[in-house]
């Protein structure tokens, strides 16, 4: 497999993880309440934060591709 294509399953990772953020922070807001509530916003955060380093490796990881050969 090339680097390429690793790194864009990496960010389809990440992409991935930027929804179960949003999915999860809206059941804890509007379903669940109580310490249940702040046990699933924390791991939102947390699933937010590893997709915005995912998000930073691949884009200050340059491109990866040579179309010159």
């Amino acid at each position: 497999m090339s680097l390429a294509m690793l790194n864009m399953y990496i960010s389809f990772g990440g992409i991935i993880l930027m929804f179960v953020s949003a999915g999860t922070a809206f059941l804890a807001r509007t379903k669940l309440s109580g310490i249940l509530s702040r046990i699933v916003l924390a791991f939102s955060f947390i699933c937010m934060v590893v997709a915005g380093l995912i998000v930073a490796y691949i884009v200050i990881g340059g491109p990866t591709s040579n179309f010159m050969r």
